[in-house]
């Protein structure tokens, strides 16, 4: 498999990271792309893969971080498809189907948070482990599972930041989700800190209140996760998570709630079991490596 070439979309609300790389892993070419009309994108991502093509040689299979909600179920008729998002004119877009044509080689779609776990698991963070957990925490707060044993993507993906916990104490803002208004993400993503302190998270200084809040909400999610999913790390990553008090914040208020209870003796280390991610670009490394186990079976670096 040295010579063979894999193409990666990191598929997102805003832009588009397409690649190519070798049987390393190690990208040879990227582009960006800003995500507009599915056709000027898909335009523009065929006309990169045109160039590379020409350049390295014939595409051996494909992998593809996505926004979502996605059909993840192989056995259905619009899998791989983006279904109801969000964003306009990117509902029921085929985005394996369409991107599977451009490179010419079988692909594989997950979501962008699936895949960041994938790529940490891989070569970040999570080395060495069987299951973990990667949390985003920016535009919107998104879960990805991973499960060694497991590499086929489940038929529906979690949808971990529409749950509702506990409120933190003293809390009465509203929420901002359309759909829950106060589920973790309407209360706790980077709109939501934006809309409750009238202040983007990056200038917000350090000793105010707004991060007791986000602690406490991400935490609360950190301890459902361990105690549902039973991970061995806990991988937060995201936006607000460039904060870098949170870490410690969040391990104080995950300690407070779980009291210990229950714990294994991976969660039990709250230092390393709640941690950082490794990778610039998980998303992308994770499409590349998705796009690696569509040739070798399994998992490069496992």
């Amino acid at each position: 498999m040295s010579k063979d070439l894999f193409a990666a979309l990191e598929a997102g609300g805003t832009k588009m990271i397409c690649a190519v790389a070798n049987a390393d892993g190690d990208v040879l070419a990227q582009a960006r792309i800003a995500t507009t009309t599915p056709d000027q994108v898909f335009d523009a991502i065929a006309a990169f893969y045109r160039a590379q093509r020409e350049e390295h040689g014939p595409i051996r299979a494909g992998g593809i971080a996505s926004f979502g909600p996605l059909d993840l179920d192989p056995a259905s008729a619009s899998h791989g498809h983006l279904t109801r998002t969000p964003k306009p004119g990117w509902s029921s877009v085929d985005m394996l189907g369409r991107f599977t044509d451009i490179v010419g080689a079988p692909s594989r779609i997950d979501t962008d948070v699936n895949c960041a776990a994938m790529a940490e698991a891989t070569r970040g963070a999570g080395q060495g482990l069987d299951r973990l957990c990667y949390m985003t925490v920016g535009t919107g707060i998104g879960v990805g599972l991973f499960e060694r044993a497991a590499l086929h993507p489940p038929v529906a993906h979690a949808e971990v930041g529409h749950i509702r916990v506990s409120r933190a104490p003293g809390d009465d803002f509203a929420g901002i989700c359309p759909s829950h208004q106060d589920c973790v993400e309407g209360l706790a993503c980077g709109p939501a800190m934006k809309a409750r302190w009238s202040r983007s998270a990056e200038d917000l200084p350090a000793d105010h209140p707004a991060w007791d809040y986000a602690a406490h909400y991400i935490a609360a999610i950190c301890v459902n996760l361990t105690y549902i999913a039973r991970p061995q790390r806990i991988i937060l990553g995201g936006g607000v998570l460039e904060h870098g008090a949170l870490y410690p914040a969040v391990r104080r208020q995950f300690g407070a709630m779980t009291a210990g209870y229950a714990l294994d003796r991976h969660s039990a280390d709250v230092e390393t079991f709640i941690c950082p991610p490794v990778l610039q670009d998980p998303g992308l490394v994770g499409a590349i490596e998705l796009a690696r186990a569509t040739v070798a079976g399994d998992l490069q670096g496992a």
